[in-house]
């Protein structure tokens, strides 16, 4: 369910409201900041670049603090089986939720389904995510993402299968990862009490999956093809393998995400159309 989902005013008016968010919050201090992106005059990168340097000086300023309040994984916290109903990214059994947006200048539908599945990763039972990426009939991405909630509700992410089909039936399989093998740890897909600045990592695997996360609105409301939705959250993203690109997503209560969009890179994005439930 990581998509690299641009409308340049957006991705300004973005930055201004994640400085603005940012500087003006006492909240938690960060766990991790994003790579600085190269400087640039375009729009979209000016916000990308304002929007990272405001949470790294946040960063810096709340080095002294103690102790972050981002929890740690253990395994010791999960309870097997427990439903995932986490407010902004729950995954009740059986839902399927439906996207379209555009990506690399194509129509693109992602249909996200929670699976029966459970696999155990890391001392974890995790529930399986199946999402499958299509342009019309083509077949661009299937994936299986693993999720957990542990008994404070945070959502942990544990793992990704994912194939990518490319033109002349070859198939890229380079941003699977699972925690636990080589190296790879678990990342937080989603607090359980999201605040401006909270900053997690989503997912690492050293030079293979690196994504870092952080809370910049929390209110507001978004209108998207499923309908209008209040109290959003919105995060960035960022990774160190890709230092250009940052991410918006919107979260909605009792649905997940809602809405993503690039603001950096080529035009990409996404937007919920349909829900439905088991």
């Amino acid at each position: 369910m990581h998509r690299t989902l641009m409308a340049p005013i957006a991705g300004v008016a973005i930055a201004a409201i994640a400085i603005g968010a940012v500087s003006a919050s006492n909240a938690r201090t960060p766990a991790a900041t994003p790579a600085a992106a190269p400087a640039s005059s375009t729009p979209a990168a000016v916000a990308a670049n304002a929007a990272a340097s405001a949470v790294a000086a946040n960063a810096a300023a709340s080095a002294v603090t103690p102790a972050s309040t981002i929890p740690v994984f253990d395994p010791g916290n999960f309870t097997p089986g427990a439903a995932i109903d986490n407010v902004y990214f729950p995954l009740p059994v059986g839902r399927t939720l439906v996207y379209k947006g555009m990506k690399v200048g194509v129509s693109q539908r992602d249909v996200v389904h929670v699976t029966t599945r459970t696999k155990m990763i890391d001392g974890v039972l995790a529930r399986g995510v199946s999402d499958i990426a299509k342009h019309r009939r083509r077949l661009l991405e299937k994936t299986t993402d693993w999720y957990a909630q542990d008994n404070a509700g945070n959502v942990w992410y544990l793992g990704e299968d994912t194939v990518e089909f490319k033109p002349g039936g070859k198939q890229d399989t380079s941003g699977s990862w699972m925690a636990g093998v080589g190296g790879a740890v678990p990342g937080i897909i989603m607090l359980a009490d999201p605040r401006i600045p909270d900053a997690y990592r989503q997912e690492y695997w050293k030079g293979q999956a690196e994504d870092t996360a952080w809370v910049v609105v929390r209110g507001g409301t978004t209108v998207v093809p499923f309908g209008t939705v209040h109290h959003v959250l919105r995060t960035l993203e960022a990774s160190r393998l890709e230092p250009r690109a940052y991410d918006l997503k919107i979260y909605g209560p009792g649905l997940g995400i809602i809405r993503e969009k690039a603001l950096s890179g080529d035009p990409e994005t996404a937007n919920l159309v349909r829900v439905i439930e088991p």
